[in-house]
């Protein structure tokens, strides 16, 4: 597998990982993985300095994928990055990674959509979102398993 490092992520947002995180296997379970992915992203989107949520749009999730490359555990505390890797017509592809003690637990691409908040259909990204992003910009991760 390619090694994915937290200095690949420009943004890094920490959370508490909290005991109620946890399954009957002793580590955090998988659902709570896309939760932390979400913190994250929610961050940066309702972000007010970027200006990227307005009355007449919004940014919607179409696609997530998620791979799990090890165990979370409690007590703690995570880091998740978060690039931005491609923009579409009215589209970004978003990557971003979960890190506990140096080690990448988690790699994550979802596909977010720009909507027109009354007709709820795609629009096209203004070029000021795209530009609320350039310091989210990276090269794409290249990441391969063994299955």
């Amino acid at each position: 597998m390619t090694d994915v490092v937290q200095a690949d992520f420009p943004h890094i947002h920490q959370e508490n990982v909290r005991y109620g995180d946890t399954d009957r296997q002793g580590h955090v379970n998988n659902a709570v993985f896309s939760t932390f992915f979400e913190c994250s992203r929610t961050r940066i989107l309702y972000d007010g300095s970027r200006g990227l949520i307005t009355p007449d749009r919004e940014l919607v999730i179409v696609k997530i994928e998620m791979e799990f490359l090890a165990e979370l555990t409690w007590p703690g505390m995570v880091e998740i990055g978060s690039r931005v890797a491609k923009f579409g017509r009215s589209s970004i592809i978003f990557e971003q990674a979960i890190f506990q003690h140096g080690k990448c637990a988690s790699v994550s691409t979802n596909v977010m959509v720009m909507i027109d908040a009354a007709t709820r259909k795609s629009a096209p990204l203004p070029e000021t979102v795209v530009e609320a992003f350039a310091d989210l910009v990276a090269a794409p991760m290249s990441i391969k398993t063994n299955s």
